[in-house]
């Protein structure tokens, strides 16, 4: 299987997850988040970059953990390989956290590009390390 036929895979495992229950994780979440920081008085410009960064970060673990525990699953082929490859399947969402937590942060925060992107690689690297051990201890059950 070549490095594209790969990558590919990756993407379209990422589409296994339950990502309307996803949203409303998500939703639910941020919107917590948000009235924390309103009752509590952390009134500031940046009051939006913490529940939507927190959003974020649930939405993908729920997504993408979602995914990897499935059983009905549409394109059967993709769900095989998500599950033989559960570190490289667990990228793609990753990745999207990493790129979606740095703008929030970025655009919605008093961040400057590199310090968001920095702040950033913690949730999308134990977003990583969860779905990947998730989906390997899945994977070792089966096995065993």
């Amino acid at each position: 299987m070549s490095r594209s036929d790969s990558r590919q895979l990756a993407v379209a495992s990422a589409t296994l997850g339950p990502w309307r229950t996803a949203a409303g994780v998500g939703a639910v979440v941020g919107a917590a988040a948000l009235g924390i920081d309103v009752v509590t008085g952390h009134w500031s410009l940046d009051i939006l970059a913490g529940p939507v960064s927190l959003a974020l970060f649930f939405f993908f673990l729920v997504g993408t953990v979602g995914g990897k525990v499935r059983k009905d699953t549409r394109d059967r082929r993709v769900h095989r390989w998500a599950e033989q490859h559960p570190w490289e399947s667990a990228v793609p969402a990753a990745g999207a956290l990493l790129v979606l937590n740095t703008l929030a942060l970025t655009i919605l925060g008093s961040w400057g590009l590199f310090g968001a992107l920095f702040t950033s690689l913690l949730p999308a690297g134990l977003l990583l390390v969860v779905a990947g051990v998730v989906g390997s201890v899945k994977r070792a059950r089966q096995d065993g």
